[in-house]
């Protein structure tokens, strides 16, 4: 049994560019009837050199033969990136892989007619590619996960980005107008923008207003009292306006101390009181 796997799997190696080219032919008619073109002539010798990496794997795995360290890792990870920059859906991607599947199975039945073999064998052939191809497939699936955590991290990223506006005013001044809640990881995305642009725009002066912030508990203040004191570290005037009449009794009534800090009412008497009349009249 183990000499006709064996051959079977020389087989395959012998005709792993043959193969590859069938394989190719038939990738390429089943893109085109999902209505995508991702080959062309000039990377067929490229694309058919690669996908006769994967027989040989599969023939050297009827061998026996020991596979070259993370061989079928490295081949479905670099062919699962590609799949993604060709903008090709997951379900297209993981359906094209039967054809592998097909591919390599007309070897085997041509060779359990012309040679005889038992049909243990075929058996024996199928434990031994069916788990290897679903391994690929698993691998792929993998490429693409990590593919959209990506670009949901981006995403998010911009998004978060967006949260924290800095808008120049006037000559060294802006301001940033928070709306929603402020978490920890927004007070610190809080903390990076106001120093990072306060130092490009090379304010004076950078008012927080809070007008849209719904609740300011303890945790709110104490951030806010970082990014007040990190940017007088770099020589910033930080005023916080928007403080409510609701806001400045839960101020009170959890005794936090915001007298060392400027604060107004609202953003036009901040304005105001930095000499920045006109800018609101």
């Amino acid at each position: 049994m183990k000499d006709e796997l064996a051959y079977i799997g020389n087989k395959v190696i012998e005709s792993q560019y043959i193969l590859s080219e069938k394989t190719l032919l038939l990738l390429n008619q089943f893109y085109i009837e999902e209505g995508l073109n991702i080959y062309t002539d000039s990377d067929r010798e490229k694309n058919n050199k690669w996908n006769a990496k994967l027989f040989s794997i599969m023939g050297a795995t009827l061998k026996g033969d020991i596979i070259e360290e993370n061989g079928l890792v490295n081949w479905a990870k670099t062919t699962g990136e590609t799949l993604v920059k060709n903008h090709i859906p997951l379900s297209v991607s993981l359906r094209s892989f039967s054809i592998f599947r097909n591919v390599i199975w007309h070897v085997f039945t041509e060779e359990l007619e012309q040679k005889s073999f038992a049909a243990i064998t075929m058996l024996d052939v199928g434990k031994l590619i069916d788990p290897l191809l679903d391994e690929m497939s698993a691998i792929i699936g993998q490429v693409y996960e990590e593919h959209n955590r990506n670009l949901m991290k981006i995403a998010y990223t911009a998004l978060e980005e967006l949260s924290v506006p800095v808008v120049p005013v006037a000559k060294e001044t802006a301001i940033i107008p928070l709306i929603g809640e402020i978490d920890t990881d927004r007070s610190q995305l809080i903390l990076e923008v106001a120093l990072e642009e306060a130092a490009k725009l090379q304010v004076e002066y950078l008012i927080l207003d809070i007008s849209g912030v719904p609740i300011v508990d303890t945790m709110v203040a104490d951030n806010l009292f970082k990014v007040v004191q990190a940017l007088d570290l770099i020589g910033v005037k930080t005023i916080i306006s928007g403080i409510r009449p609701e806001i400045a009794q839960t101020i009170i009534s959890l005794g936090i101390d915001f007298h060392k800090i400027t604060t107004c009412a609202n953003l036009q008497t901040a304005l105001s009181s930095i000499g920045l009349k006109r800018i609101i009249e």
